[in-house]
């Protein structure tokens, strides 16, 4: 009698099927994640959605400007970030203002440098001394300075 398939090649498929639906969900948990969809069912990031929206910047996934550019330190610069808020939504104290890291900071600035780079090399000699592009432009993504009557409020 022939063996079609012995116990070491079971094992080797099981392994790369296994694997391949590892990776699957992993990079449809990525996708869905990125989606002001997603971002915005947090109330504290309501706001920040809102004016994302309302802004040029509307057609981009929220972690285009708030995740690294490459796969493998996204997923973990999401995954420390996601548990550190569910955290502190579960145990701690939920902000009312989010809190920059400077970690965040050098992403997002890396993401306005990564997208804009040929309007930052045509006016270099115009730029100041700030050492990061939301230092002038801060309002520009999520209109910060967008009036108190037009902001959605708590128990809203």
């Amino acid at each position: 009698m022939v063996k079609f398939l012995d116990r070491g090649k079971v094992t080797v498929l099981l392994l790369l099927l296994v694997g391949a639906v590892l990776f699957a969900g992993a990079a449809y948990s990525v996708r869905a994640t990125d989606q002001p969809e997603f971002c915005g069912s947090c109330h504290v990031m309501y706001e920040a959605v809102r004016t994302h929206q309302m802004s040029a910047h509307a057609n981009l996934a929220c972690n285009e400007c708030h995740a690294p550019d490459a796969a493998i330190p996204k997923m973990i610069f999401k995954t420390r970030a996601g548990a550190k808020d569910i955290y502190q939504n579960a145990f701690g104290d939920v902000y009312d203002v989010i809190h920059v890291t400077e970690r965040t900071r050098q992403v997002v600035n890396d993401s306005c440098i990564r997208c804009h780079s040929t309007t930052i090399r045509n006016v270099a000699d115009k730029i100041t001394e700030a050492k990061e592009c939301t230092a002038c432009h801060r309002s520009l993504p999520h209109m910060s300075r967008l009036p108190i009557s037009e902001r959605r409020v708590a128990d809203e």
